[in-house]
C-alpha cells in the first residue's frame, strides 16, 4: 500500500472518530437524541396517536391518602402490576395496581408548571407516557425516582418546538428528571402547593418512601396536564 492510500485510510478514520466523538458530545449535552430513536423522532413509520393509559379517580380528593398501601393491597405486592398517574392540575399523584386505582399522594411540580417541558431550564414538568430507569436513595431529597425523560416522543416535541419558532435551535432538551422528596422537615410545600423543583414532580418524603418501594424500574408513568 502506497503512501498516498495510507493517509487517505488515515483521513477516513479520523473523520469518522471525529464525528462520533462530537455526536456522543451532542448527545450527552441534550442536543441530539439516541440514535435507537431516529424512527420514532423522525416518524418513518409514521407518528401513533398516544392513548391515555390510566382512567383518573373522579373529582380533585385524595384517594384512600390515609392507608398504607400493604393495608390496601397487602403485603406480596408484584411490583409488574403497578403503574402511576400523575395529574398536574389536580396536584395528585395515584398508584394504581392492575390497572385500578389504590392510593394516591399530594404532589407538586416545577416552578412553572403550566404546559409540557420542551427545553432545559423552562422548569416544566413534562407530559406524556414515560418509564423508570432507575431508583435510589438520595441525599437531600430521600428518594428519586428517575424518569427516562427525554424519550423518543419527548425529543419529537422538542424538534417541533423548534421547528415552529417556539424554542431556540441553540436549546438542549434537559434531562434527570424523576419523583422524589423535599428536604427534611419540608413537607409544608407540598401542603401548600407550592411549586419549587426544576420540573420534577415532589412528594412528601414519607410518601416518597411507600410509593419507592412498590415500583421498580420498567414501571409506566403518565403525566397529564
Amino acid at each position: 500500500m502506497n503512501l498516498k492510500y495510507q493517509n487517505q485510510i488515515k483521513i477516513i478514520l479520523l473523520l469518522i472518530f471525529s464525528t462520533s466523538a462530537l455526536y456522543f458530545l451532542l448527545a450527552r449535552l441534550g442536543f441530539i437524541f439516541p440514535l435507537t430513536d431516529i424512527t420514532e423522532v423522525l416518524c418513518i413509520k409514521g407518528c401513533p396517536s398516544l392513548q391515555a393509559i390510566h382512567y383518573p379517580v373522579s373529582g380533585n380528593e385524595l384517594l384512600n391518602y390515609s392507608q398504607t398501601i400493604e393495608e390496601l393491597i397487602g403485603e406480596n405486592i408484584d411490583q409488574a402490576k403497578t403503574s402511576i398517574l400523575i395529574e398536574k392540575s389536580k396536584y395528585r399523584i395515584t398508584l394504581y395496581y392492575h390497572k385500578h386505582p389504590v392510593k394516591s399522594y399530594p404532589v407538586v411540580f416545577g416552578s412553572s408548571p403550566k404546559g409540557d417541558k420542551l427545553q432545559e431550564g423552562d422548569r416544566r414538568t413534562p407530559e406524556g407516557i414515560f418509564r423508570i430507569k432507575d431508583l435510589y436513595p438520595h441525599p437531600s431529597w430521600s428518594k428519586f425516582i428517575w424518569l427516562d425523560y427525554p424519550n423518543a416522543v419527548s425529543w419529537r416535541k422538542h424538534f417541533q418546538a423548534k421547528s415552529q419558532g417556539e424554542i431556540s435551535w441553540f436549546n438542549s432538551i434537559g434531562g434527570q428528571v424523576g419523583i422524589h422528596g423535599v428536604f427534611q422537615g419540608s413537607d409544608e410545600i407540598i401542603d401548600k402547593q407550592q411549586n419549587w423543583t426544576w420540573g420534577c414532580p415532589s412528594l412528601k418524603n414519607q410518601d416518597v418512601d411507600e410509593l419507592y418501594n412498590v415500583v421498580k424500574v420498567g414501571t409506566l408513568v403518565e403525566v397529564v396536564p
